[in-house]
């Protein structure tokens, strides 16, 4: 049975810069083949939860200030509407017509480039409480036994104010924080991780939660936690990526 994953997206440009984490996304997909593929992205945050049924998602580009040919990539995997309809009825989602943002069609560039996997976004519901993500992801398990592949795509960390050049050090409060996720994650500590705010330096990590709430539900999508990757890009985006079997 197919893991969850929680995917560190990073910067746009992971698309076309060959960093570790970007090599690394292209092998894992060669470890995977589902039959489709549900993706929950830090970058479409909603008050409710929504799905997206296009049979033809467009390509968002929803930054600025990045190279022409960035803004040139095109990611044209199918949709499942089918699968979109259904998960509307199960989980009250309603549904709508959307592309896929950046944090999934980035790394979904990398990990399947044919972009022959029919992918279905499914909105971060960014009022809904930790707990209720996980139990979203618990909801969600069963679509592995379908050969679906479960996706939260975030940053394990994310303060964009605190960038610094590409091998910028990285500094204690960010390696702290990525130590103590990494422990509680092989722990099981789902308290621990629930109240992941009040740990020292989650907020420094995370000015907003966005970026952390899909490993919430990748999280709660599968089982015992394996970091697969780590690294670090502009001293504070970690990289990381888990896999919840």
């Amino acid at each position: 049975m197919l893991p969850s994953l929680y995917i560190s997206h990073g910067s746009p440009m992971l698309a076309l810069t060959p960093t570790p984490a970007h090599d690394f996304l292209r092998e894992l997909g060669r470890h995977y083949r589902p039959a489709a593929i549900v993706v929950v992205s830090a970058h479409w945050a909603t008050r409710g939860l929504a799905v997206s049924t296009s049979a033809r998602p467009e390509t968002i580009h929803d930054f600025g200030g990045f190279p022409r040919e960035l803004y040139e990539c095109q990611y044209p995997a199918p949709g499942e509407p089918e699968l979109a309809r259904r998960l509307a009825e199960e989980l009250g989602a309603t549904p709508v017509e959307r592309g896929l943002d950046h944090g999934a069609w980035v790394p979904l560039s990398l990990m399947v480039p044919e972009a022959d996997i029919p992918v279905v976004s499914l909105s971060l519901p960014t009022t809904w409480s930790n707990a209720a993500l996980v139990a979203l992801g618990e909801k969600l398990a069963r679509l592995r036994e379908e050969k679906v592949l479960v996706i939260g795509s975030g940053s394990l960390t994310h303060n964009l104010g605190a960038m610094t050049p590409e091998h910028g050090t990285v500094p204690a409060w960010v390696s702290d924080f990525i130590d103590w996720v990494h422990g509680r994650l092989l722990a099981d500590d789902r308290p621990a991780l629930l109240a992941w705010e009040q740990t020292p330096h989650g907020r420094a990590n995370h000015p907003t939660p966005e970026h952390f709430q899909p490993l919430l539900v990748a999280m709660g999508a599968g089982g015992q936690a394996q970091r697969l990757h780590h690294s670090v890009e502009h001293g504070v985006l970690a990289m990381d990526v888990y896999a919840f079997a």
